[in-house]
């Protein structure tokens, strides 16, 4: 049926009826503008996984940190960091330790200075907010002592068999190496879900103080390899806990970003590796 009929039937003039039908495509080709419009969406919660490993100044030891955990922030091996800063197994640091990323001789951090050093001799330090939930602001600190030569990591030790998945979902997001992406697997869930230890090994941290992860566990399962479980609702492990595979050690959640999920990450040496070379197929 024509347009012209419609409009007589109706009792609307064929004017009227050119006016409506201008009206109509314009409304219609405005939609189908804003469906096919490139919209961006950027999850601001990835920043702390898009951190390039800090190689200059320290960072002051604040309370519930652990060596693990730094250096997880920091993109550090664990071993190579405490090699750096003469820190020996099992590890232990203390709030106010000041925790060296150049190489330079540790210590207790001093603000202030009886004489001006010059801009060669200033060093960046790395200060957490009290609160904990950042990754720390900067501040300047003279510093005297020549820079060595960097420390290298330990050799890589084998892989951990008999990997598991961390939790049964759609995987939603996929590891990339490019440094402003994804340095994991992103596996989507409900509320409450059972999140699972991906392979034998040792709780290193559970906390909330790494900004972008939130109620986050990290898992130690070799000298070379540590797993990461970020978003939880609930932990349900405490540090220095032996766990298996398969283990409970979280309930899925939203903390530290804007859905249900669990980001899951795997490291060797300190850097992150796919998980899915790791993983069984499914």
């Amino acid at each position: 049926m024509s347009l012209k009929v419609i409009a007589q039937r109706i009792g609307i003039t064929s004017f009227q009826c050119l006016v409506t039908g201008l009206v109509l495509s314009t409304l219609l080709v405005g939609c189908s503008s804003n469906r096919s419009s490139d919209v961006r969406v950027v999850d601001r919660n990835k920043a702390a996984a898009q951190r390039p490993a800090v190689t200059t100044g320290q960072y002051v030891v604040r309370p519930k940190d652990t060596l693990f955990s730094i250096a997880f922030r920091y993109g550090w091996d664990y071993k190579a960091l405490a090699a750096r800063n003469n820190i020996p197994a099992p590890y232990t640091i203390h709030p106010g330790q000041a925790i060296r990323f150049d190489g330079r001789t540790g210590s207790t951090v001093s603000t202030s200075s009886s004489s001006t050093p010059s801009s060669s001799s200033k060093t960046t330090v790395f200060k957490r907010p009290a609160n904990g939930s950042g990754a720390g602001t900067a501040v300047v600190v003279p510093s005297v002592a020549n820079k060595p030569a960097p420390a290298s990591p330990p050799p890589a030790g084998p892989a951990p068999t008999g990997w598991g998945w961390p939790s049964n979902g759609i995987l939603i997001g996929k590891f990339s190496s490019n440094g402003s992406l994804n340095k994991g697997i992103d596996i989507a869930g409900d509320l409450g879900q059972p999140v699972l230890a991906a392979s034998d090994g040792t709780v290193v941290y559970a906390g909330s103080g790494l900004r972008g992860y939130g109620e986050l566990v990290i898992i130690k399962h070799s000298d070379t390899y540590v797993s990461a479980y970020g978003h939880n609702r609930r932990l349900l492990v405490r540090e220095g806990q032996q766990v298996k595979v398969g283990q409970t050690i979280a309930e899925m959640g939203s903390t530290g970003t804007d859905r249900v999920k669990l980001h899951f990450e795997i490291r060797r040496q300190g850097k992150p590796v796919d998980p899915l070379q790791f993983l069984p197929r499914r």
